[in-house]
């Protein structure tokens, strides 16, 4: 018998935990919040502190839980999202949270403690854990990411982890439904990273023979779509491309202070930073304080989660509609811009361009052409852009492309390599 295991789909947006069942089938681990049941649980947390007459009691949640307390104290609480992008970061060596020093691998640790609290399941001794082929953020430190993610797991009891790059998971699972031989390229697009692996599989009545051929990723995935959709529609708002005086010069605002837009992990911790005490002296100086104001009020407001919320809104709708609307009210800030389909796919023309370069890179290694490619499955939330798709289309039949369980289906894969008789086949 296989011994115990879950795989662990842990996603800049979202984690999914896996078992596979005693018929052999891959289930997610179900969590249920305000009588709706789901199985992608939101990687986010949030601390806060509560006091009585005794003490003062730091508290913290995770997935929709830490929201509800995040949206209830604001700014009386600190709310962290997409800290997967810190795991490879040598730069990053801990936040502070109320004066206590959180590292990536306390972050971790403390969530999926949480994970497994609201899924009331405990978690075996054998972890097989799903990994990109490339990690976020500008040198990423695979080796570093790889011992951060042991030491967390750690701290929950698994005894034994295997890491498996996050598309041969995809793969895996979509190679269930293969009667023949297969080559099949799958795209695996997430929130901070987008990955590409080439998979040869050949299906008997002993079970699948699967060779990988090459590996290709990109730091390039749906927070760079969302980047674009806020650096156009929302940082001019708040003062992108305007102007402040210093003594008799006039200089432009600072680009950088926009650049936290793109990854919102730092977003979330903006005003805990310097920059926040920056953007206040630069208001009193600007030449339209209004602006910057406007982004002071927002930071205040912790509106970071409210407009990641309606910018994936937007994505929604462009994926359904040609005109879409991204719209923002909570504390003080209130956002109301439209945009099309079209001037959403010119913003994000040079992230595909790189997502293409990368899909080049991935069938040149493996030594094939988009003929020699069986099968397209595509999968995570960023396949739902008609772009994205368009983008395989252009390369490969339509009939060869498929897609199916995008947020789920790297999890059922991780927990169906973990019955196989030998894991480290498939590992990383």
């Amino acid at each position: 018998m296989p011994i115990p295991s879950i795989g662990l789909d842990f996603g800049t947006t979202n984690t999914v935990a896996t078992v596979a069942n005693a018929a052999g089938e891959a289930e997610a681990f179900q969590f249920a919040h305000e009588n709706a049941a789901f199985s992608a649980f939101r990687s986010v947390l949030c601390f806060w502190k509560e006091a009585d007459a005794a003490r003062v009691a730091h508290r913290h949640e995770a997935g929709p839980w830490a929201i509800d307390e995040f949206l209830e104290l604001g700014g009386d609480c600190r709310f962290i999202q997409s800290f997967k992008t810190f795991a490879a970061s040598p730069l990053f060596t801990n936040t502070a949270i109320f004066g206590n020093p959180y590292a990536f691998e306390d972050l971790l640790a403390t969530f999926l403690r949480k994970v497994r609290e609201h899924a009331g399941r405990e978690f075996p001794r054998r972890v097989v854990m799903g990994r990109p082929v490339k990690f976020a953020g500008a040198q990423p430190d695979e080796a570093l990411a790889r011992t951060r993610y042991e030491a967390a797991l750690a701290r929950l009891g698994f005894e034994e982890v295997h890491h498996v790059y996050e598309p041969v998971a995809a793969a895996y699972f979509f190679a269930q439904r293969l009667t023949k031989d297969a080559t099949i390229l799958v795209a695996d697009f997430g929130g901070g990273t987008s990955d590409f692996s080439v998979v040869r599989f050949s299906p008997s009545a002993t079970g699948l023979s699967f060779e990988a051929l090459a590996h290709a990723g990109v730091g390039i995935a749906g927070d760079a779509f969302d980047f674009r959709i806020i650096d156009h529609l929302v940082s001019p708002m708040f003062g992108k491309g305007s102007f402040y005086r210093s003594w008799d010069k006039v200089l432009p605002i600072p680009n950088a202070y926009y650049s936290k837009f793109g990854k919102w992990n730092q977003l979330s911790i903006m005003k805990h930073t310097r920059d926040y005490a920056e953007l206040q002296r630069l208001a009193k100086s600007a030449m339209e304080p209004e602006r910057l104001e406007a982004f002071l009020a927002f930071l205040d407001a912790d509106a970071g989660y409210a407009l990641n919320r309606a910018v994936t809104d937007v994505k929604v709708q462009l994926s359904h509609a040609d005109e879409a609307t991204l719209a923002l009210r909570q504390g003080g800030v209130s956002i109301e811009r439209k945009l099309t389909r079209a001037d959403f796919e010119g913003w994000i023309a040079p992230d595909l361009a790189e997502i293409g370069d990368s899909v080049d890179q991935a069938l040149a290694r493996a030594g094939l052409n988009e003929g020699e490619i069986d099968k397209v499955f595509l999968t995570g939330g960023s396949s739902f852009v008609p772009a994205v798709r368009s983008l395989f289309e252009a390369r490969f039949p339509r009939e060869r492309i498929e897609t199916g369980d995008q947020l789920v289906s790297i999890a059922y894969g991780l927990a169906l390599i973990a019955q196989e008789d030998d894991v480290s086949r498939w590992t990383a």
